[in-house]
């Protein structure tokens, strides 16, 4: 797997599994109880350590073992899940802050199944264009034009490119979105701290993944998404230093299609 593809399914896909060898490593957290069906159980009290602009919001599950890629009544056919009304008036509050979301930008902390950190800065803007930018020394960007997204390996000078229909995180980045029934909803819970929502993807690429996603429970700010990819292992990605409503430069979104090389 070629680092560019890697970061595509570590950052909306899989795990990240190529990252540079100078990438910061953090311990895995320790190992939590399954859950109940149904529910979404809280995050563990340890977490890796972040930079200290994500530290307070970097809230990753344990690895693989807090959702087992088979659960007990999941992922049967024809089979839906049932949810009380309090779950479901948890979905209609994502579901109104989704899509208020016009323009969103920020800084974000990825942590793989190895414990591998990376960070950089993200711009959304609303329908299907998006743009991560790792720092060095990863030499990744991904860009979103609506259609598709790219990977671009600015070291190999290379790009790669995917449909973004098939990427796990796509309602994210939806105009208009009922996550109930645009998605395959499992979980849903909510603390304290975090509204959870935990959703299985079919139709993407690499097979069934699983994107919990992660609010606030206070005003239901993202704060972060878990995949977990279909041999069970989780890629976190943090965000922090959030900023909507700013106006985007739309060249941040332009993919070349007639070229194989990255645009400068």
């Amino acid at each position: 797997m070629t680092s560019s593809t890697a970061a595509v399914f570590g950052l909306c896909l899989m795990a990240l599994t190529a990252l540079p060898a100078s990438a910061e490593q953090v311990p895995l957290p320790t190992p939590a109880p399954q859950p109940k069906v149904g529910t979404v159980p809280p995050p563990p009290s340890s977490v890796p350590s972040a930079s200290p602009s994500a530290q307070a919001q970097l809230a990753p599950p344990s690895n693989n073992s807090i959702f087992p890629f088979k659960l007990p009544g999941f992922s049967r056919p024809g089979e839906t899940v049932a949810f009380d009304a309090k779950q479901r008036a948890l979905v209609d509050r994502v579901n109104v802050y989704l899509m208020s979301l016009q323009t969103l930008i920020g800084d974000f902390v990825q942590v793989g199944p190895d414990g591998r950190k990376v960070e950089g800065k993200f711009y959304l803007q609303k329908p299907g264009r998006v743009r991560f930018e790792y720092n060095p020394p990863s030499p990744i960007e991904l860009v979103s034009d609506g259609n598709s997204l790219v990977v671009r390996d600015r070291k190999l000078n290379t790009q790669d490119l995917y449909p973004l229909s098939q990427t796990p995180l796509r309602f994210l980045l939806a105009d208009r979105i009922d996550l109930l029934r645009d998605s395959n909803v499992i979980a849903i819970s909510a603390d304290d701290m975090f509204v959870s929502v935990l959703i299985e993807e079919k139709q993407t690429l690499g097979g069934t993944h699983r994107v919990m996603l992660m609010f606030n429970a206070k005003d239901t700010q993202l704060k972060q998404w878990t995949v977990t990819d279909p041999q069970g292992y989780d890629t976190t990605v943090a965000l922090s230093n959030l900023e909507a409503g700013r106006k985007l430069d739309q060249t941040m979104f332009v993919i070349n299609y007639e070229r194989k090389e990255i645009i400068q």
